[in-house]
This record gives structure tokens, sequence and C-alpha cells, in this order.
């Protein structure tokens, strides 16, 4: 039906009023901006509360006050070291973080339970699972050096951990010559990007580490080959010669060759 101006006009402002409203909603606006990983906590986040749980209680409480859940947070360094925020706390000793932690909702462990000295949790622990003293945490880090940074609070599981016999199992490390630790060393690519590089370094350990992230201490298994700190299922294998061309990381399926730079 043909409409009058005067209908036109009184209809018109009706039809605008949306239009408007939208642009005011896609007004910059000064909130922050919402992550990819929404509702995921951001994995940035994650690995700050592991980071700083080994040792900054301030910037802990802060994290847990804003998000409690984080107690819970893990992290892996690299190759499937994996390391909770409570697992942090733990191997170094720090009962206040750990303490923390667990308030805000942390699943204790058989570590946790070792550093705290809770002898009845952790004979409760290796009752219920015999062996399972044996078992590494984060890093490769033995049960009775759990007990150990525990300090006297944790004496009596110390002493309990001793009269087992294993429960501080080492990782097995060869000696490496010096002729090998020179050929090895230096860094490899493995992709058409700036970062995709593992960088190979001789200082105090033999460490591996791609750009940007953390070294990774090597443990050497004889000719050449090595494991990660925390991973002792992966292999890194070096070629031979006095200047190795190449390195190949195993990591059950999947296998990356690095070659040298």
């Amino acid at each position: 039906m043909p409409l009058s101006r005067r209908t036109f006009l009184l209809l018109t402002p009706l039809a605008a009023a949306p239009t408007v409203a939208y642009g005011r909603q896609a007004a910059p606006s000064s909130a922050p901006a919402i992550p990819a990983t929404f509702p995921a906590h951001d994995p940035d986040l994650a690995r700050e509360t592991v980071s700083v749980s080994h040792g900054n209680v301030a910037r802990v409480k802060e994290l847990l006050a804003a998000r409690p859940a984080l107690a819970k947070a893990s992290w892996d360094w690299g190759y499937g070291d994996w390391e909770t925020a409570l697992g942090a706390a733990s191997h170094v000793g720090n009962r206040e973080i750990a303490s923390l932690l667990l308030a805000a909702g942390a699943p204790p462990t058989m570590f946790s339970a070792t550093m705290m000295g809770q002898l009845d949790a952790v004979k409760a622990f290796v009752a219920a699972s015999p062996g399972i003293q044996k078992m590494k945490g984060p890093h490769g880090i033995s049960l009775i050096a759990h007990a150990r940074v525990g300090g006297s609070a944790s004496a009596e599981v110390l002493k309990y951990l001793e009269s087992l016999g294993d429960a501080d199992p080492r990782y097995t490390n060869e000696p490496l010559a010096d002729a090998d630790r020179a050929a090895i060393t230096g860094a490899y690519g493995f992709g058409g990007a700036a970062g995709d590089q593992l960088v190979v370094a001789s200082e105090k350990n033999l460490t591996i580490q791609r750009p940007g992230g953390v070294p990774r201490t090597l443990f050497h298994l004889g000719q050449r080959v090595f494991h990660p700190a925390g991973a002792e299922a992966v292999r890194i294998r070096f070629a031979p010669g006095d200047r190795a061309d190449a390195v190949t990381i195993e990591d059950g399926p999947r296998v990356v060759v690095a070659k040298r730079l």
C-alpha cells in the first residue's frame, strides 16, 4: 500500500532506532578484550601460577583471590614434564604457599603430604600402592627429596622413606666426553619460522631449549642419546661425527628432525 509523506515520517524514527542503538554499542570500550581461550583460563595465567608457586607468596595470594580455581593449575615445562602449582611449592619446601593452595582447593598429593610431614598419609599411599615411593615428581625429583626440603616438620617422613630403601631413584646420566659435548652443542632448525629452533647449550648442565621456552636438562643414556628432565620416555638422539648435523626428537608418535643451522 502506498505510504503518504506523513506516514513515512512517523515510521522513520522507529526504523532508525535500532541503528542508533547499535552504533552506541559498537563504540570503543575500555573493558579488557575477551581472550580466545574463554571460558577456559588463559594458559599464560596457568603458567604464571605454577611459576610463582615456587616462592612468590604475595603473587600467589593475588592470583587465588581473583580466581581460586588457579590453585589447581598445571603447566607442561616441555616434553610432558607437567607440574602443578602445589607440586612447585612441594618440591622447594614452601609450606606457606602449599597451605594457601590446599586451602583454595588444590588436591593434595603424596608429594605434598611428604613435604608437609603428614606421615600417616604417606604411609597410606605406600600401603595402597606398594612401590609408589619410587615414583618421581615434576622434573624427576624424588619423593625422598621432597621430605628433605620439608625440614624438621617432615623429619619423621624422611626417616620412614629412608627405611624403605628405594624412595630416592635417580636418572641414569652416563658420562659425556668433552668432544661429544662440543659436537652436539649449537642451534638446530626444524621449520621455516624464526622460532622453529632448538638450542643445545652446555654450562653447568647440558640443556635443550626452544627460543622463548625453558631450558630442559638432558640426561645421557649413552651413544649421544638423551632424555629431558621429567620425561623419561622421550628420546633425543644426536647424529654422529665431530659436529652433529642433526638431532631427532622422539616423543611418542611425534618425531621431529632438526638440522644444524
